[in-house]
């Protein structure tokens, strides 16, 4: 099978398919689940950079194909995935519309220039990245289960609430703005708050 298979991307292509079962969830009107998938996906791109710098003596193409794979599975992660929840959410048509279209294409635009960026980095130093250049696409992983929470306080605002929030983030991806890397303590910080979030939708539920 075509691919450079080893525990380095397992964790990627975890986080991919939590992210179409979640899609499947919202075709079907289940948000709650869905965003539990969203933050599984999220969980999973949080640490498969780490996982993979642990393997050793990784070659130049397996580092590259890494790059390439995290990036286009985020594209479904969290580009795709949050635009189908912001249409499916309702509320009026072409808002819809401008919010699922710009969170797409605004992420794939800050992915190719990451990897771009990454690539070149890599060439030229070993060592890690401390800062991000724009929103980290991740984030929407952790944003928008934390909006969804606001639902029944605002009620029939909500889906505009949430598409406005799509169209901000989306405009955040592409700004010029540095971003501290966290490093494991923030990463455990941000996974606890998760699991948090995931364990009051389950009992919600």
């Amino acid at each position: 099978m075509i691919g450079f298979y080893n525990y380095s991307v397992f964790m990627t292509y975890i986080g991919l398919i939590a992210s179409v079962v979640g899609i499947s969830f919202v075709i079907s009107g289940a948000f709650t689940p869905a965003f539990i998938c969203l933050l599984i996906s999220g969980f999973c791109d949080m640490f498969d950079g780490r996982i993979a710098r642990i393997k050793k003596n990784r070659s130049d193409l397996e580092k590259s194909f890494g790059i390439q794979i995290d990036s286009l599975c985020d594209v479904i992660c969290f580009g795709v995935f949050p635009a189908i929840i912001g249409f499916c959410l309702g509320g009026t048509y072409p808002l819809r519309i401008i919010s699922s279209c710009m969170i797409v294409l605004c992420a794939v635009i800050r992915l190719g220039y990451f990897n771009v960026m990454e690539i070149k980095r890599q060439s030229e130093s070993e060592g890690k990245r401390d800062f991000y250049t724009g929103l980290p696409v991740t984030s929407v992983a952790l944003v928008l289960p934390l909006a969804y929470i606001a639902k029944d306080r605002l009620d029939d605002y909500f889906p505009l609430f949430f598409q406005c929030l799509l169209i901000l983030i989306s405009l955040l991806f592409l700004m010029k703005i540095k971003v501290h890397k966290p490093g494991i303590i923030g990463a455990v910080i941000m996974s606890v708050l998760g699991i948090i979030i995931g364990l009051d939708f389950l009992f919600r539920s």
